[in-house]
């Protein structure tokens, strides 16, 4: 059928939302005005100008981790700006039993859940940063691609299980739908009606790959109907829309209705500014111009649009806001680097009971240090 502007022609279980012409949900169109047929979503003042704020400290945070790893300060990172909305979004929508995975690049969510000051440390070697998210309900990082979505279905099964009431939440990047991961995930949670949502950021590019070379399914969230469960496109550009979408979704993960299976694939259609990490020169793939177009659809600006048109906002709240994005991001900045290296992490963990020949390299290395100081084995 042919679309027209604010049509009413997807949904997630009983939930029905407006779409544009594009076949996207969303709330607020590209100036920050909501669209006619749309709903804007049941949030407090407080929680708007929340998803507003911790935007604004996510992409600062951006900044200065490309910054730092510029400087060598940190490892390689992959920068999310641009991808804001669908990240902090999204996870307004959630409780706070549910339990999010994430692969390297949703740093937008920790912001959603406190950001835990000691993860910065994981960029720069230290375990223990990685460790600290499971105080935010976050599993470990996963660079591997695709790899940390079966832990979150074997998680939601279990929690079904158990009788638990919390969702597994899965964040991934459309190169991760290549992965058979993916397919097997999913999959899984089809058949055991798994309480899981799944979020695909598709950002137009896997590395170098753009969307049409990876895939030649209509979408990716076309991809949920092989196993049983429903997809759906949503702006991600769009916060209103990310947190209305992953609401739906959890509402049905936590109680369908009869007939409906409890996962959905939602497919965030945004677009990566910057470069896929640090390592990466995208000007050798594609056209800084049409980087420009996308920032015209910029998150951040169309919610601070919306939020001074209907007074939840003004310029002294925003200078402030950006002064605690600032004093945030510098106090997380100071207790990575506060963290001191201990040698004998490096054979922590990799197994339960390690092979002797681990312990032989331990016990060699220690001996070392034991002899020449712990100086000649640092660098500034």
């Amino acid at each position: 059928m042919t679309r027209t502007p604010d049509s009413i022609d997807a949904s997630i279980g009983p939930h029905s939302f407006a779409t544009g012409e594009d076949g996207l949900v969303r709330v607020l169109d590209f100036d920050g005005n909501p669209l006619a047929d749309a709903t804007v979503p049941d949030l407090t003042d407080e929680e708007l100008v929340g998803i507003y704020r911790d935007m604004r400290t996510a992409r600062r945070f951006d900044e200065r981790a490309i910054s730092l790893q510029r400087q060598g300060r940190i490892g390689t990172y992959a920068s999310l700006a641009g991808q804001e909305g669908s990240q902090v979004g999204s996870t307004y929508a959630l409780a706070e039993e549910d339990w999010l995975f994430y692969q390297y690049r949703e740093h937008g969510v920790l912001f959603a859940r406190e950001f835990p000051p000691e993860h910065l440390a994981y960029w720069m070697g230290y375990e223990s940063g990685n460790a600290a998210l499971a105080d935010a309900n976050v599993f470990p990082l996963n660079i591997g691609v695709g790899a940390h979505i079966p832990h979150a279905v074997g998680w939601a099964m279990g929690a079904d299980y158990r009788g638990d009431d919390g969702l597994a939440v899965a964040h991934f990047g459309d190169g991760s739908t290549s992965e058979g991961d993916f397919h097997e995930a999913l999959n899984f949670a089809g058949v055991f009606d798994a309480p899981a949502v799944f979020v695909c950021h598709n950002n137009g590019w896997a590395i170098s790959i753009p969307t049409e070379e990876q895939t030649a399914a209509e979408s990716f969230a076309a991809k949920a109907e092989a196993y049983g469960f429903e997809g759906i496109r949503v702006d991600g550009m769009d916060p209103l829309a990310s947190y209305a979408v992953t609401k739906a979704a959890a509402d049905l993960a936590r109680d369908p209705p009869e007939g409906r299976l409890r996962p959905t694939l939602i497919e965030t259609v945004e677009y990566r500014y910057g470069a896929h990490t640090t390592a990466d020169d995208p000007s050798v793939y594609r056209d800084s111009a049409a980087v420009e177009q996308w920032r015209e659809r910029d998150p951040i600006d169309r919610l601070e649009a919306f939020l001074l048109d209907t007074g939840r906002l003004d310029e002294e709240a925003i200078d402030a806001i950006e002064q605690a994005a600032d004093d945030q991001v510098a106090e997380i900045i100071d207790v990575a680097e506060s963290e001191k290296p201990d040698p004998e992490q490096m054979f922590a963990d990799a197994y339960a009971d390690a092979p002797s020949e681990i312990d032989r390299q331990r016990e060699e290395l220690i001996d070392a240090i034991d002899r020449h100081g712990k100086d000649a084995f640092e660098r500034e």
